[in-house]
């Protein structure tokens, strides 16, 4: 049976990635990999199937990494 996540979509210029690993440091490294090209907001980590790791990650497609706005900007 195929698995059709039902969660709604990310807003305009975000992208929700999901990395599945055999151990969350391998998943950690996609992640980091993934936050030098995109400014991203926290990664959410959970068990899977057969005792694999299951990492959740938003990034913000329009902003690069290490150009977020500061508190002051806001």
């Amino acid at each position: 049976m195929k698995y059709i996540e039902t969660q709604s979509l990310p807003s305009l210029g975000h992208a929700e990635i999901r990395i599945i690993a055999h151990t969350p440091e391998a998943a950690r490294a996609v992640a980091e990999a993934l936050r030098r090209c995109f400014a991203g907001a926290e990664q959410r980590s959970y068990p899977a199937l057969d005792g694999n790791t299951r990492l959740h990650l938003t990034v913000d497609t329009a902003t690069p990494a290490g150009t977020g706005a500061h508190s002051d900007e806001i």
